[in-house]
């Protein structure tokens, strides 16, 4: 232990290397070095990109970003809707769900692109060494990590936040169940403009259905549209790239304003995934967001599980005097039941897909009369991450 001359005996600062600089990565990189510690951060892309349209972000990332004081600047320009509604084939609502009033749920969303800058922004203030151009081909429950450039270092801790195909993850057999859903999306960004839904509609979080198709209205800033195409990943006139705007106004004739506007519209299609570990931590070694617990985005709670357990898990390192192995195993203790609860919900509601127009439209009708129900699937976007005092309800 290092000791000034003349003064006090100061403690060695612990450290942290964390591979991968997403949500997950970024919010536990940040609020580590909040907390005091000496953090590295691993991007192995030359920059820092924002992979995406727009991102809802629930009570639980909205809480995240308050914790680490970046909730104004991620929200700044953000769209604040009052509903989210589920529309069936005929365009009729046949679920709503209140948001941002008293009592209900908070939900913004915000440009992917902004998120992800106010936590780069915030992850140096706090003092995070990014390297991008960083490839971590090995990481150890000893702590250690190996680069693709030939450096070797040891850390307190080391956090794989490298996603769902993580690298990291795949040296250890501890995929307890992982599989590509039948289902994926191609998400873009448009400018938004009258006419795409009626005026009453213009701000409202919108889900249409028709057939195995969904379409998602998202005002995400006050010039910018989130669309998601979402469809069987066989369906391939639905899944094309760039985007086939013709399949999609026959499903949905009523949104042709909307779809007309995707054309050449620059656009990604993803394959959904759900994965869940037998453990989230091996000696010094964890596994954050996706890389850990992927999940469908039906729920559009990925992001905030992210972010959430990110933060929990630099409130149990740094709360106590634990070691950090058993630290990582109460973190996932308290993390893991609220986010595989919602990974489960995600999958259910991908189920959807496959069942008939009318029968589909009768049981969001009768889930909507169902209070329990819809609790229980917002049970993690109502949670308060443990850094920003969790209530007692897991």
């Amino acid at each position: 232990m290092p000791h000034r001359p003349g003064g006090p005996t100061v403690a060695p600062r612990k450290t942290a290397e964390v591979i991968g600089a997403g949500l997950a990565g970024l919010t536990a990189a940040t609020a580590l070095a909040q907390r005091g510690w000496s953090v590295r951060l691993h991007e192995r892309d030359s920059e820092i990109r924002a992979i995406g349209a727009g991102i809802y972000v629930w009570g639980n990332g909205l809480a995240t970003l308050e914790a680490l004081g970046l909730y104004e600047e991620a929200a700044f320009n953000a769209h604040v809707g009052p509903v989210l509604e589920t529309r069936d084939h005929r365009g009729r609502v046949v679920e709503e769900v209140p948001i941002n009033g008293p009592g209900q749920a908070r939900v913004l969303t915000i440009m992917r692109d902004r998120l992800i800058g106010t936590l780069i922004g915030g992850a140096e203030k706090a003092g995070v060494e990014i390297r991008t151009g960083s490839e971590v081909l090995e990481a150890g429950p000893d702590g250690r990590v190996v680069t693709r450039s030939g450096e070797t270092a040891r850390a307190d801790v080391v956090l794989a936040a490298d996603g769902v195909n993580s690298r990291i993850r795949g040296q250890y057999d501890i995929v307890a169940h992982r599989a590509p859903a039948r289902q994926g999306a191609t998400r873009l960004t448009v400018p938004r403009a009258p006419g795409f839904v009626p005026e009453g509609d213009e701000g409202k979080y919108i889900e249409y259905f028709s057939g195995r198709r969904r379409v998602l209205y998202t005002p995400s800033s006050e010039s910018s549209l989130y669309v998601a195409l979402v469809a069987d990943e066989r369906d391939r006139p639905a899944s094309r790239i760039p985007v086939d705007t013709m399949a999609w106004i026959r499903s949905f004739p009523h949104l042709e304003a909307l779809l007309s506007a995707c054309a050449g519209v620059p656009g990604r299609w993803d394959t959904f995934q759900f994965l869940t570990l037998t453990r989230w931590s091996m000696g010094r070694l964890a596994f954050l967001g996706d890389a850990a617990h992927a999940q469908p985005p039906y729920l559009g709670q990925g992001g905030g599980c992210a972010m959430m357990s990110a933060l929990g898990l630099a409130d149990a390192l740094s709360g106590s005097d634990a070691p950090v192995d058993q630290a990582l195993r109460d973190w996932e203790y308290a993390e893991r039941p609220t986010v595989e609860h919602t990974q489960r919900w995600s999958h259910r509601l991908g189920r959807l897909n496959y069942v008939p127009d009318a029968a589909r439209a009768s049981l969001l009708k009768a889930s909507g009369h169902l209070p329990r129900l819809g609790a229980s699937r917002l049970r993690a976007a109502l949670t308060v991450p443990t850094g920003a005092g969790r209530f007692a309800g897991n």
